[in-house]
C-alpha cells in the first residue's frame, strides 16, 4: 500500500507564526495565557498545554492583571486591546498579517462614513468578531449566498470576506449584488480571501483524485477544514474526516492500494505523520 501526505496541507503562515511565538515565550519560562484555542486542533492545543500554555476566554481575561496574553492568528476587536491596557496586560500579538490588514481596511471604510459594510463570513467566528469590532458592531455578516438577499440594495454596499471563505461562493455573492443594486447606489467588493488558503482548494482537489482512500485529518471545529474536507469528498467519495490516528477504521483500508492523507490550515504535520505511521503498522500486522 502506498501512503502519501499532501505537501500543501498543514499550518498556514499565520498559525505557524502564532505557535512559534507561543513556544518562544514558554521556553523563556514565562506564564503565558492564550485568548481562545491557539488553533482549531485539539491535539496541538494539548501539546502546547503540556508546555505550559493556559487557554482562557474573554471573561477570564477580564479578571487577569499584569500577565502576558497571546492573541492568536484570528485577530481580536479593539475592545480586547483596551481591556489589556486597563488591566496592565502585555499583549503578545500573533494576529495574522493578512487579517490585520483586513481589519485596518474595514476600520478605515467604516470611519469614512455611510453605506453598509458587509462581511462574508461565519457568524461568531473569532476572525469575524475581530472584523465586526472595527465597525462598532455595525457590519452585516452573511454566512452564505442565500443570505445576500437580505441586504438593502438601495444603499451603498462595501463587501469584504473572512480570509478563509470559499472564493467561488464569494464571486457568486458579488454577481448577485451587482445585478440587484439600485442605479443610485454604489457597490464595491474587496477580495480579501487569503490566497495561501484559497489555492489549497484546487490543489487538494487534485490530490484527492489520485488516491483510492483519503483521510482528511482535522479538528471538527475548523471552518477552513470543513470547506477543504467537503471538496475532497466531492471529488473522492471514499474520504473520511478524522481527528487523529485512533479514528482510523481497519475496514476502510481493505482492498485499498493508495491512501492520501491531507488536512486543514489548522492541522499539524506531526499529526498527519502519526496517521501515516498507524496505517503502516496496521499493514505490517
Amino acid at each position: 500500500m502506498q501512503i502519501e501526505i499532501d505537501n500543501g496541507s498543514g499550518f498556514c503562515f499565520g498559525v505557524t507564526t502564532a505557535i512559534k511565538k507561543a513556544e518562544e515565550k514558554l521556553a523563556e519560562g514565562n506564564t503565558l495565557y492564550c485568548l481562545g484555542d491557539i488553533v482549531h486542533n485539539g491535539m496541538e492545543c494539548e501539546r502546547l498545554r503540556q508546555m505550559g500554555l493556559i487557554t482562557i476566554n474573554h471573561d477570564e481575561m477580564r479578571r487577569l492583571h499584569n500577565v502576558k496574553v497571546l492573541l492568536r492568528a484570528h485577530g481580536e476587536p479593539p475592545e480586547t486591546y483596551e481591556l489589556a491596557r486597563r488591566n496592565g496586560i502585555e499583549i503578545i500579538d500573533a494576529t495574522c498579517p493578512v487579517v490585520l490588514q483586513l481589519q485596518k481596511r474595514i476600520k478605515k471604510q467604516y470611519e469614512a462614513g455611510d453605506g453598509q459594510i458587509v462581511i462574508f463570513g461565519k457568524k461568531g467566528h473569532a476572525e469575524v468578531l475581530g472584523l465586526v469590532g472595527q465597525t462598532q458592531s455595525n457590519a452585516i455578516v452573511i454566512e452564505n449566498f442565500d443570505e445576500v438577499k437580505k441586504l438593502d440594495f438601495s444603499r451603498d454596499i462595501y463587501l469584504y470576506s473572512q480570509t478563509t471563505k470559499s472564493l467561488d461562493e464569494f464571486h457568486r455573492i458579488i454577481d448577485y449584488i451587482q445585478h440587484h443594486m439600485s442605479p443610485e447606489a454604489h457597490f464595491q467588493s474587496f477580495d480579501t480571501i487569503c490566497r495561501s488558503v484559497a489555492n489549497r482548494m484546487p490543489n487538494i482537489s487534485q490530490f484527492a483524485t489520485r488516491h483510492d482512500l483519503i483521510l482528511f485529518v482535522c479538528g471538527r471545529k475548523s471552518s477552513n477544514g470543513k470547506v477543504l474536507y467537503n471538496e475532497c469528498l466531492r471529488v473522492n467519495p471514499n474520504t473520511h474526516l478524522i481527528e487523529g490516528p485512533e479514528e482510523i477504521q481497519a475496514e476502510w483500508l481493505q482492498d485499498v492500494k493508495t491512501v492520501g492523507i491531507c488536512g486543514a490550515t489548522s492541522t499539524p504535520k506531526w499529526l498527519m505523520e502519526q496517521c501515516r505511521d498507524a496505517i503502516s503498522m496496521n499493514n505490517r500486522q
